[in-house]
């Protein structure tokens, strides 16, 4: 199944892909950035998992399960670049910014913002057209929250 999900990535398959590889790519890259500073905890696992509940109506077996295929397919993907490029092609731009959102979650799940998680999401946020004012944006109303 992981090795079908990056045959698809690779071989730039016409169209968008499947809203379930959308959805493996947007976890893996939410993974991806709680892993950034290499103290991948509980507290970040449990936002990815919400975030996927609240995004995707998924249950809690599901989202779990979602995170836990997720952590795999980051554990062996190359860069940040095909994550970025299956959510840019299944999000409409103007929902993006809720992906910005997502991953500031993460970022902040622990309590401490680290300087290599702010890197990867102003990379991600970079690749899928955000720019940083509106990325900082995201970033305090996660925070106000």
């Amino acid at each position: 199944m992981i090795a079908g999900f990056f045959k698809r990535l690779t071989e730039g398959a016409s169209g968008a892909l499947a809203d379930d590889d959308a959805r493996l790519a947007l976890t893996a890259l939410l993974v991806r950035i709680a892993r950034a500073d290499g103290d991948y905890d509980q507290a970040e696992a449990t936002q990815i998992d919400k975030v996927n509940l609240q995004r995707y109506g998924l249950s809690p077996f599901e989202a779990a399960a979602l995170r836990k295929e997720a952590e795999i397919v980051e554990q062996d993907a190359p860069d940040t670049v095909r994550f970025t490029r299956v959510i840019k092609d299944a999000v409409p731009h103007d929902d993006r910014i809720g992906v910005i959102e997502a991953l500031w979650q993460v970022v902040m799940a622990d309590g401490v913002r680290e300087a290599e998680e702010d890197a990867v999401v102003r990379l991600a946020a970079n690749l899928l057209g955000i720019n940083d004012r509106d990325s900082a944006l995201a970033r305090q109303r996660v925070s106000s929250k």
